[in-house]
């Protein structure tokens, strides 16, 4: 096994960081690995934000009410972005593109090459021996981050990546076995799938009864029932067209 798969292999969520701040030389380095993620037709429809102000750390803290949103080395925003292009057909007066900027297609590529921009930064980072979370929680006002960030038309704010270096080592939370993942050559009934869950669940139940801290009861399966139980963020979808995304 190499290096990188080790890394990769090894992650975890790290939601507690010591009072120390990255290099600017750090920061500059986790976005260009970014950079270099794959894009769609090289499109990079995507825009990075990093929050060096602690009253606006503040501010999206209380969007999210993780207290890791305010303390950790550096936030980095990841945001949908197809602004660049709509600007640069505004000084072309024989070119329209309107209609295919606001497709569900277009807003599809602006979320996978954000996702994929944050991979390559969440594992450059892990590969300095820094502590990275996903923050989806911040989309639970996504008109105030909106706000907050001033963002133009046609851009979106997708989630956030805190890093900074781990005050603590939480354990592994085990994954789906592979086989209720990877399917060959078609989709997998569910049939065939539901034992490769069961046995999940069991893993899962055990790893909360005996992990290092938050100990509970509880399976994956029941985690997902109580999680789309109740409808969430329903703002979103209204907030995404009104921007000038999935509009067709």
């Amino acid at each position: 096994m190499n290096q990188t798969i080790e890394t990769i292999l090894n992650h975890r969520s790290i939601r507690k960081f010591k009072d120390e701040a990255l290099t600017k030389e750090q920061i500059h380095t986790i976005v260009k690995a970014a950079q270099q993620a794959s894009t769609s037709s090289n499109v990079m429809a995507y825009t990075i934000i990093g929050i060096t102000d602690n009253a606006l750390k503040e501010e999206l803290y209380k969007v999210s009410g993780h207290s890791h949103v305010k303390n950790n080395a550096h936030l980095y925003m990841f945001c949908g972005d197809l602004h660049r292009i709509y600007q640069l057909a505004n000084a072309d007066e024989k070119v329209t593109i309107a209609d295919n900027l606001e497709s569900t297609e277009q807003f599809i590529v602006a979320t996978i090459d954000a996702t994929l921009a944050a991979q390559n930064a969440a594992l450059a980072a892990e590969s300095m021996g820094l502590g990275i979370c996903y923050i989806g929680s911040l989309r639970n006002d996504i008109n105030r981050v909106n706000e907050l960030l001033e963002l133009p038309e046609h851009v979106i704010p997708l989630f956030g990546l805190v890093v900074g270096y781990p005050d603590h080592q939480p354990d592994i939370k085990p994954r789906l076995p592979l086989e209720a993942i990877y399917h060959e050559n078609k989709y997998s009934p569910f049939h065939e799938q539901q034992k490769h869950i069961e046995a999940y669940d069991n893993e899962m139940k055990q790893y909360y009864e005996t992990r290092s801290s938050n100990t509970k009861i509880d399976t994956w399966s029941d985690q997902m029932l109580r999680k789309f139980s109740e409808p969430t963020r329903m703002d979103v979808t209204p907030f995404v067209k009104q921007k000038g995304f999935n509009k067709k």
